[in-house]
């Protein structure tokens, strides 16, 4: 197996050869939704990313259990430890059962996730399916003496784990700033500060979702679901931890503060976040309200939007972009991605009529080599797909006649960009309907024309070279001479 893949320590500020803590097995631990409304265009970000991790650790020969959550419990509104949980007030508005609520949209998002084609987690474990787990982790944190109760409530002490650890290594925070910007709301006076955090919260006569505990009848903390299901199905030390940049404080902070107390050890060796999508500069995101769903997208309906847009788009979109980098939604960003994934598709299917010749003209083994180096590079997928962009050149080429690959190299060329594009990048051509076959012979029949045009070309006959041209134009098929050879496209 090749270790050559390197990604960015969140933790450690660098990139990291990566080296699993068990060979040749992965853990890896994502942060899921929140599930109390339509996933959307926000949500793919990580979704995507992290499934570009599992589809290219799998490639590498590791055997991965990939763990992603589904919160159902404990998420307050702002983030905070004061407010309603988020699902709770959703079902309180729609007379529904949080339940019922948290059924409804991680229904949805599983349908959404599967048009991306997105992989299924080898794990979904839900908050509300691991009480029992939880409260074992604040037993144990009590008792080390990291926490406290307060009127029925736990606490984690923040400056007690600071005076022996470090609270703020991932995120670079200090609590000597924590004290001097943080600012009391109401019902913090429980707290012996206000950057501590709840373990456990007692209930509010009003609250819906609420389990016994022999602190009081209450819920777990938002950031607890974590630790627990992590350390549960992965170990209490594993691989990787990812989520998204505005989970890195305090939810990944509080996981890993957490956990050293309750395990003696910091949960994950790497964390990886994946950046934000704004909207004119701006998080996009449920609680800003400037969020486009999945559905909006995929049907247009949304007045932000000049058109629909395919899930392969909006893949495409995503990848086009370093999981680092914040990626800034537009119409016209879109509509880019939308020809690019048509360019590269288009050639890709154009594969299997591809003929071999005695020998070949081209090295394929440096795309292969570029592409392979990208992905190892952090998985910087902009860059492997302007590789790919490479290949999609080298096969309007062999059309052409200007190159040549002999059987070998043809059939690793079509295996690799199959691995490459479906399997690594997860991405698919349209589905086939009834116009297939109709669709095949116009494709034939074009490229016969091309052919003859590039011989015409070839002899200087200009007048049949221009006809061909002229007339496939009149009917609404435009012929482009691109460097890297005839692209052609209805008008």
């Amino acid at each position: 197996m090749q270790n050559t893949l390197s990604i960015y320590n969140t933790l450690t500020r660098t990139k990291e050869t990566f080296k699993p803590l068990h060979q040749d097995h992965v853990g890896l631990y994502v942060c899921g939704p929140t599930v109390y409304g339509d996933p959307h265009l926000g949500h793919t970000r990580p979704a995507i990313t992290f499934d570009l991790l599992f589809r290219y650790l799998k490639h590498q020969g590791y055997k991965v259990r990939y763990v992603r959550n589904i919160t159902d419990v404990g998420h307050l509104e702002n983030d905070a430890d004061q407010g309603e949980d988020k699902i709770a007030k959703k079902a309180r508005l729609e007379q529904l059962e949080p339940m019922e609520v948290v059924q409804h949209y991680t229904d949805r998002y599983h349908q959404f996730m599967d048009e991306l084609n997105v992989q299924k987690p080898s794990i979904e474990p839900r908050a509300s399916g691991h009480i029992i787990e939880q409260l074992q982790i604040v037993e144990s944190i009590l008792n080390k003496g990291y926490a406290y109760e307060s009127n029925g409530s736990v606490y984690f002490d923040v400056e007690k784990y600071n005076s022996t650890y470090k609270y703020g290594e991932l995120s670079g925070r200090k609590l000597e700033d924590l004290l001097s910007t943080t600012r009391e709301l109401d019902g913090q006076s429980e707290k012996r500060n206000s950057f501590d955090f709840a373990l456990w919260k007692k209930a509010a006569p009003e609250h819906i979702m609420r389990w016994p505990s022999k602190y009081s009848d209450g819920f777990p903390g938002w950031h607890l679901e974590c630790s627990a299901m992590s350390a549960k199905y992965l170990g209490e030390e594993f691989d990787i931890h990812g989520g998204g940049m505005d989970l890195l404080f305090p939810h990944h902070e509080c996981e890993i503060a957490q956990s050293t107390i309750a395990n003696e050890k910091s949960p994950a060796k790497y964390w990886m976040h994946n950046n934000m999508i704004t909207i004119n500069g701006q998080k996009m995101g449920k609680s800003l309200g400037n969020f486009i769903t999945l559905e909006e997208l995929f049907t247009g309906n949304h007045e932000a939007l000049e058109q629909a847009y395919s899930p392969m788009t909006i893949r495409f979109f995503i990848l086009q972009a370093h999981y680092r980098s914040t990626l800034d939604f537009s119409n016209e960003a879109l509509q880019a991605a939308e020809k690019g994934l048509k360019r590269l598709m288009d050639s890709y299917q154009k594969l299997d009529k591809l003929t071999a010749s005695k020998e070949s003209s081209h090295n394929i083994q440096e795309i292969k080599d570029k592409c392979f180096a990208a992905l190892n590079d952090d998985l910087n997928s902009p860059i492997l797909i302007s590789h790919l962009f490479e290949a999609v050149k080298l096969i309007n080429n062999l059309i052409s006649g200007d190159a040549k690959l002999s059987e070998t190299d043809l059939n690793e060329f079509k295996s690799f960009l199959t691995e490459m594009i479906e399997n690594i990048l997860g991405l698919s051509a349209p589905a086939n309907d009834n116009t297939s076959d109709h669709n095949e012979v116009l494709n034939g029949a074009l490229e016969l024309l091309i052919n003859l045009r590039r011989d015409a070309k070839a002899n200087k006959d200009w007048a049949t070279c221009d006809k061909i041209r002229d007339e496939l134009k009149a009917i609404g098929i435009e012929l482009k001479d691109t460097k890297d050879g005839v692209e052609w496209s209805i008008k």
